[in-house]
């Protein structure tokens, strides 16, 4: 055995176990596990501006590729608890990220030592698992512990709260021998898949509705090879995003009363049959659960047991992980070939609906509609884009215009939405996907909620676009407080005594003069008819320089984007596409139907 200390075999399972991204600020209580990793030499550290920001980097990173697994550090007191938004954000998700803080030493835990705080308490609500290790044998089976427990049943964060001297002392470890512990996962029987293609075989109008689950599964093929071999048109949540390409047949658009399609929620209010396959029923999907309900009956497949029934009670509910559920409805569908309904007509009327009822994208007024930002969004970056972002009007207008072809092609954080999320997020995802065109969409709050971490891109040369589009107003707050008849505290606007006369006069913050000096690259665009030139000079530059590049958009300070309480009662504010000219980058376009209109 060999004689090393904890923290070098914390290391050494941080390898083996495939766990090698990590982000996040040394300090005095935690810089025993950063000389392991300075002695190891094979874990990349990207040193972040706040402990926050390094765990949205790891859950950012995480998200981007099938099996990561981001790693946070922070040392003891204030680092852990600056992470529990990201913890939040990432449990919120089902992503799993291991969080390790430092610790006072054990002797001092409950004398209130210097940033001494009892960590795993504050975490265990957003936690799979909290805890401070205490004698410094039990490090490496808390290390592998957490490993496991991260990536079983349904994946989310794990603490590992590590004090000074525990770090520090010496243990017999043998990482020849070390094997990570094999995750657990329950997995749909035949029977059960039989059941559902019994309810699909009464059905007429079924639909699929595709949650994040598929993507945590890494199972968006055995989903679409399911609806191919069934016709049942499928619908992604927000979450689930990408599980099936937009432009595919049976793509029949999302559902919801904010992040949606008018075609999505047209074709689920004639479905008969729901399938939803790793998803939540999240509020903001179903909207008003009558409306939501009426005239259907609902199958829920989710690997966490007490997510069947939580919103509401399925006519029939199945634990599995989703890839194992697709795999055995894929296998029954074919013991049915020839016996099951054929959908395609049903299929068709989906894909029809998909040339009527666009929304209007091709405005040309100044100051600049943010719809049209969306549509040169489409235009410039194509199919081979990941797009981030979090919460707020951007996200809503995004999610209800632009596409995505691709799982972890949108990568969001849904259920929590922190603001600030957006920026470090994009760094871990452009970390997970060197090479490749990594694009973060901001309203102007969101972007200065975390606004330092550009520096981060710039210093380690993490090169991504962030196009912030800047009403100098918290939009969604705003158009929410119309209820209440006010307008009141939601307005970012003033008059920058240094940037008085420039094209954002009257909106406040100059964030094109603060990301230059974080070291990124900036532009302004005022006329429409130059965003999609800014977007080309953007991809230029952050080619050229390897730099964080912020793109931003001045829009008019008001606009109201469409959502509503109920799929049926959706507010449209704008007028609705009359042409094809008026959508042109719709994925299909308009068509006589709704040309008549």
């Amino acid at each position: 055995m060999t004689r090393m200390r904890a923290v070098d075999a914390v290391v050494l399972i941080l390898e083996k176990e495939g766990a090698t991204e990590t982000f996040g600020l040394p300090g005095a209580a935690i810089n025993p596990l950063y000389s392991a990793m300075k002695a190891h030499g094979g874990i990349r550290h990207t040193l972040a501006r706040h402990v926050e920001g390094a765990s949205h980097m790891a859950d950012g990173y995480t998200r981007s590729a099938p099996g990561n697994i981001g790693v946070c550090l922070g040392t003891s007191g204030p680092a852990g608890t600056d992470m529990i938004t990201g913890l939040y954000a990432a449990a919120a998700d089902s992503q799993p990220i291991l969080c390790i803080t430092g610790q006072a030493p054990v002797a001092v835990l409950d004398k209130e030592d210097f940033q001494a705080v009892d960590i795993a308490s504050i975490a265990k609500p957003v936690t799979k698992m909290a805890k401070t290790v205490l004698e410094a044998g039990q490090v490496p089976g808390a290390i592998q512990s957490a490993f496991q427990i991260m990536r079983s049943a349904r994946p989310g964060p794990v603490l590992i709260d590590l004090p000074i001297d525990v770090q520090q002392t010496e243990i017999d470890f043998d990482i020849d021998t070390y094997e990570p512990l094999a995750p657990s996962k329950p997995a749909a029987t035949s029977a059960q898949a039989e059941k559902i293609l019994d309810l699909i075989a009464e059905a007429e109008h079924p639909l699929i509705i595709a949650g994040g689950g598929i993507i945590n599964a890494d199972a968006s093929d055995r989903l679409v090879e399911f609806a191919e071999l069934t016709s049942i048109p499928v619908s992604p949540t927000l979450m689930g995003w990408g599980t099936i390409p937009d432009d595919h047949v049976l793509q029949a658009g999302m559902v919801g009363i904010q992040t949606h399609v008018r075609y999505g929620n047209a074709s689920f209010l004639e479905s008969d049959l729901v399938i939803g396959i790793g998803n939540r029923w999240a509020n903001r999907h179903t909207g008003d659960l009558g409306v939501y309900r009426k005239g259907r009956k609902f199958v829920h497949i989710d690997i966490e047991p007490t997510q069947i029934g939580r919103v509401f009670s399925p006519d029939y509910g199945v634990v599995s992980d989703a890839g194992a559920a697709l795999e055995a409805l894929i296998a029954a569908a074919r013991d049915r070939a020839g016996s099951l309904p054929d959908f395609t007509g049903w299929a068709g009327e989906c894909t029809a609906r998909k040339s009527t009822e666009h929304r209007k994208t091709n405005f040309t007024e100044v100051p600049i509609k943010p719809q049209r930002v969306y549509q040169e969004m489409n235009q410039a970056f194509g199919k081979d884009v990941t797009y981030v972002s979090t919460i707020g009007l951007s996200q809503i207008a995004g999610a209800q215009m632009l596409h995505v072809y691709r799982p972890r092609r949108w990568i969001n954080a849904g259920q929590a939405g922190p603001l600030g999320w957006t920026g470090p997020a994009a760094l871990g995802v452009a970390r997970g996907k060197a090479g490749e065109t990594v694009v973060a969409l901001s309203g102007d709050y969101d972007f200065q909620f975390m606004l330092e971490e550009l520096a981060v891109g710039a210093q380690h040369k993490i090169p991504y676009v962030h196009v912030v589009v800047n009403n100098s107003y918290l939009g969604l707050i705003r158009q929410s407080q119309r209820g209440f008849e006010m307008d009141y505290e939601v307005s970012l606007a003033f008059e920058n005594i240094n940037s008085a006369g420039s094209g954002s006069a009257g909106y406040g913050v100059d964030h094109v003069a603060v990301a230059q000096g974080l070291g990124c690259k900036a532009l302004r665009v005022e006329d429409p008819e130059l965003i999609g030139e800014g977007l080309r000079v953007a991809k230029e530059l952050m080619d050229e320089h390897q730099v964080p590049v912020v793109v931003e958009v001045i829009l008019e300070r008001i606009t109201n984007i469409s959502m509503g309480a109920a799929l049926d009662a959706i507010n449209e504010f704008e007028t609705l596409a009359q042409t094809p000219a008026d959508a042109p980058t719709a994925l299909t376009p308009m068509g006589e139907l709704a040309a008549a209109k």
